[in-house]
């Protein structure tokens, strides 16, 4: 009887082992789900679209984007975090990953443990504007006119944790600035009020803010990046005069934790060749550095972006809601 049941099992062991292979080499039976936890509309609305129209041309199933914004992105961020870990639901998100745990303290998800990036997608540079109408040519122009009358002037964030917010604080503190800051719904609205000169300053994605300098609606003064921007050579980094305000916007795509090794492995590659095939449409978008990194990698990058948020939202007095 031992000899027997020892000799089936033997025979169906090999089986028994390929069920989970067979299972992760079926992925994707059925649509994919990427999340992006903000408005239509803006740069990482755009870049996501992109990434997802070319993964659904390389996998043998759709890729659609579906906007669940609200709470700084936790809505969308949540949703994904709470699905199932079966590939079907992704995540694309930026730097708000990294600081929504400072801003929100009923957050029903946590975003270190319970999603699991697969990849930091890219890093672009924010550009400072400000009113044609002003006198300031350069960035020293500016940091001495604000100085000089603390309170007096006025910058533009979304506010929540944003990345025109975060910029914007970098900035304040590294050059020991007081302005007020006045929140808007978008970037859109804040542009109204800039070309009009009655805000008198915006940091906002190089993508939607270079079409209105080359036009002369608004005055470039600086990137964000830590080093100077190459479609945007003659303006000089922040970092030149401020190095702690550097700064860049970056996407991140996550899958929740406990998705199989085999379909992060498969995301990875696929992402990674999509990457190389959109680099000339994002560079028009603005996109300075391409990333791609392995999902160590990403754990790594976010974890150090983390860090960094801390002593910067002490400083500016933000406590979480």
């Amino acid at each position: 009887m031992t000899t027997n049941i020892t000799r089936r099992l033997a025979l169906t062991a090999p089986t028994l082992l390929a069920a989970p292979a067979l299972a992760q080499e079926a992925w994707p039976a059925r649509t994919i789900r990427m999340v992006l936890p903000y408005a239509p509309g803006g740069a990482t609305d755009v870049i996501c679209r992109l990434i997802a129209d070319k993964l659904s041309q390389r996998l043998p199933q759709r890729v659609v984007v579906e906007n669940r914004s609200g709470a700084g992105g936790n809505i969308g961020a949540s949703a994904v975090a709470r699905s199932a870990p079966d590939g079907y639901t992704l995540l694309f998100t930026n730097n708000g990953h990294a600081v929504n745990k400072l801003l929100y303290t009923t957050l029903d998800y946590d975003p270190e443990k319970d999603l699991v990036p697969i990849t930091i997608v890219a890093e672009s540079p924010m550009l400072l504007v400000v009113p044609s109408s002003r006198p300031w040519r350069t960035l020293e122009d500016f940091v001495a006119a604000v100085r000089a009358a603390p309170d007096r002037y006025t910058y533009g964030t979304t506010g929540g944790g944003g990345t025109l917010q975060l910029v914007s604080i970098l900035l304040l503190q590294a050059a020991g600035l007081r302005m007020t800051d006045v929140p808007y719904r978008g970037s859109g609205p804040a542009y109204l009020d800039l070309t009009a000169g009655t805000l008198d300053m915006l940091y906002d994605a190089s993508a939607s803010s270079l079409p209105l300098v080359q036009s002369g609606q608004v005055r470039g003064l600086a990137v964000s990046t830590p080093r100077r921007a190459a479609s945007l050579p003659d303006l000089p980094s922040v970092a030149e005069a401020y190095p702690a305000a550097a700064f860049s916007v970056w996407q991140t795509i996550c899958a929740p934790t406990g998705t199989p090794a085999p379909i992060i492995a498969r995301l990875h590659r696929e992402i990674g060749a999509v990457l190389v095939e959109l680099r000339a449409r994002l560079t028009e978008l603005g996109v300075e550095r391409i990333v791609g990194n392995t999902p160590e990698e990403a754990a790594n990058y976010i974890a150090e972006e983390t860090r960094r948020w801390p002593a910067v939202f002490r400083a500016a007095g933000i406590q979480a809601q």
